[in-house]
């Protein structure tokens, strides 16, 4: 029997949709069960190909003792974004733009913008010389701290989330992320986009930003004032999530068995 968990309608790593969505068309109507992640996803997926998706929701992503470690304590507000590889579904300079602009008014706020080695690689695939170079622009006039660096390992990637106060996703386009679990792991808040359903995944903040409507700037203005102003904690206890982690494991045992009894 073939189980196909739908994390992705759209591809984050492509430009065009329609290599994706042809190989949906192919998975999604010959799988024998199918799984997603949050209500929204699940009604998408009756829309487009009429077929119900049992919805279970993203396992813990930091592990123990990491899950359970108090968060460090900060004097500054600290907002990141994290370019990455700046991959096709990220509207890197847009959101950095309107995020430079509004902490540049608050008090004891900080932004800080990482980025991998290979986007100033004229040889990498991922190679953005365009947007490293507003970066730095940026840096210059002290309006963000900006980092280049080679992609962090686990205990460097939850270092930098703790150390954050609000981690901003600057997708136009997606549907799920674990880099929002990671967050919920860890205690950080998320701002996170419309397009998809993040702020059905996990509590966050949403502005508006969709490949078809561009970038709502004043939303996203409005979620970093409310960040600055309430400093959100969402975090699920190591308990609650390795609960959580135990029932999404049943429930997968439970349907595998079903599907070959």
């Amino acid at each position: 029997p073939l189980v196909y968990t739908v994390h992705d309608l759209r591809n984050p790593h492509q430009v065009d949709p329609a290599p994706h969505r042809a190989a949906l068309d192919v998975l999604v109507p010959a799988a024998d069960r199918l799984i997603t992640l949050t209500p929204g996803a699940a009604q998408e997926i009756t829309r487009r190909w009429n077929r119900t998706a049992t919805v279970l929701p993203h396992p813990h992503v930091v592990e123990q003792p990491r899950l359970s470690l108090p968060r460090p304590s900060r004097d500054r507000f600290r907002v990141g974004l994290h370019a990455k590889s700046v991959r096709p579904n990220m509207a890197v300079l847009p959101v950095v733009r309107v995020l430079a602009e509004t902490l540049a008014e608050l008090p004891d706020a900080d932004l800080v913008v990482n980025v991998h080695h290979e986007v100033g690689d004229p040889g990498a695939h991922a190679h953005a010389p365009d947007v490293l170079d507003e970066l730095r622009a940026l840096e210059a006039r002290g309006l963000l701290h900006l980092h280049v660096h080679d992609y962090f390992d686990d205990d460097a990637l939850w270092d930098y989330l703790s150390g954050l106060d609000l981690s901003v996703l600057p997708y136009a386009f997606g549907t799920h992320s674990g880099w929002l679990e990671a967050c919920h792991d860890l205690g950080t808040a998320v701002a996170a986009p419309t397009c998809g359903f993040y702020a059905e995944q996990r509590p966050c903040l949403s502005y508006g930003n969709t490949a078809e409507d561009g970038l709502d700037g004043e939303s996203l203005r409005a979620a970093v004032l409310e960040a600055y102003r309430t400093r959100p904690a969402w975090r699920a206890s190591g308990a609650a999530r390795a609960a959580e982690r135990a029932a999404v494991a049943r429930a997968h045992r439970n349907l595998y068995h079903d599907l070959t009894r």
